[in-house]
């Protein structure tokens, strides 16, 4: 293998982590003075509340488009993270390969020395000279071992050099799913900027009442929906309790409430949604996916009304988030930029379904 496979090999080892971005609050405008004579110019008027909807709507969906850039992100991470470790089993393989082929070759070379000390004569002339049966017999023999070994050799020998070839290709293969991995991350990376640097403008260009009024509205907006899910009748039905490694994913979770959401985060500072659901159940000894979507795919789904704590709830048609669900129709979650994690209802937000990251144990 040349220098400059070599090379290409050692590089791969280091990967690039991921840099933060963390959300930058809302600009308040102090209220105008009160005049004597007020005039139609003597100060901004607040937004009719249709207006502040819509300004709740569009930050929603510049909100949800910056948590589905989030999570091609973290895929691009997680998978650049494995391919770098692979390329790193690989080179330890080369290493080890062209070890074994010096080993082999020094043999080889040792052979053909022995060879070169018998005048250069093959094993089997050196015996037709020989004169005593018995030592022509005990020769004929040796001879024999010495031609399987050498063919061995020379088996060997092909075989390490292919399994070299074979391990340099692999190596060059990952190397290239490793770069084409970081573009798509930094392409994810510029996405999720950019949808967050809108959102943080447009609320940065509301007053502090308007602001404030906004904030009232989000949580009328989760408070309607939580509502209506409560009052489906859900609730009555779900009576699952958590299994051993549930209840410390819970406490895991819950320990977290107050921290910042922080795209890309998986703690122990700060957490963007799925950072906080699959670090609590590693915590619990339980390795899941990393992003929302891989969860959704990955992960066995439970009926609703099956749900226990420890079990993640999934939103939206694409699955751009998740939560931990703690009981009691309650969740756990790092909800968007701006946010801290905290408890909300399980029917806040749209559900695609619920999956359970430790299936095959039984609740205690």
């Amino acid at each position: 293998m040349g220098p400059g496979k070599r090379g290409l090999i050692a590089t791969a080892v280091t990967v690039v982590c991921a840099l933060t971005v963390l959300a930058a609050p809302g600009t308040a405008f102090a209220a105008p003075i009160p005049t004597p004579t007020p005039t139609p110019s003597a100060g901004p008027t607040l937004a009719p509340s249709k207006d502040l909807e819509a300004v709740r709507e569009k930050l929603d969906k510049l909100y949800r488009a910056a948590a589905r850039a989030t999570d091609e992100y973290n895929a691009a991470e997680e998978k650049a993270d494995k391919q770098s470790a692979e390329i790193v089993k690989l080179a330890k393989k080369i290493v080890k390969g062209q070890e074994k082929l010096a080993k082999l070759k020094d043999r080889a070379g040792a052979s053909a020395a022995a060879q070169y000390r018998g005048g250069g004569l093959p094993p089997e002339a050196h015996l037709m000279l020989s004169d005593d049966p018995q030592e022509f017999l005990d020769g004929a023999g040796r001879v024999r071992q010495g031609q399987h070994a050498a063919k061995g050799l020379i088996g060997e020998l092909t075989r390490t050099q292919e399994d070299l070839e074979r391990y340099a290709q692999d190596a060059s293969a990952q190397w290239k799913k490793l770069e084409a991995g970081r573009k798509a991350k930094a392409a994810a990376r510029k996405k999720v900027e950019k949808q967050i640097a809108q959102a943080e403008k447009l609320e940065s260009a509301l007053q502090k009442e308007e602001q404030e009024r906004l904030a009232e509205l989000e949580k009328e907006a989760a408070g309607k929906a939580q509502t209506a899910w409560l009052g489906s009748g859900i609730l009555d039905e779900i009576s699952g309790k958590a299994s051993e490694q549930g209840r410390k994913a819970v406490a895991y979770a819950t320990a977290q409430i107050g921290k910042p959401y922080q795209w890309g985060a998986e703690g122990p500072k700060t957490y963007d949604c799925s950072g906080l659901t699959s670090q609590a159940w590693i915590s619990a000894g339980r390795g899941i996916p990393r992003t929302s979507q891989e969860q959704w795919k990955q992960l066995r789904h439970i009926d609703i009304q099956d749900m226990r704590p420890g079990d993640l709830i999934i939103y939206f048609d694409d699955a751009s988030h998740v939560a931990m669900y703690v009981g009691d129709g309650a969740i756990v979650h790092a909800p968007r930029p701006g946010r801290t994690v905290t408890i909300a209802g399980a029917g806040s937000m749209p559900i695609l379904g619920v999956v359970r990251p430790d299936a095959a144990a039984d609740a205690d």
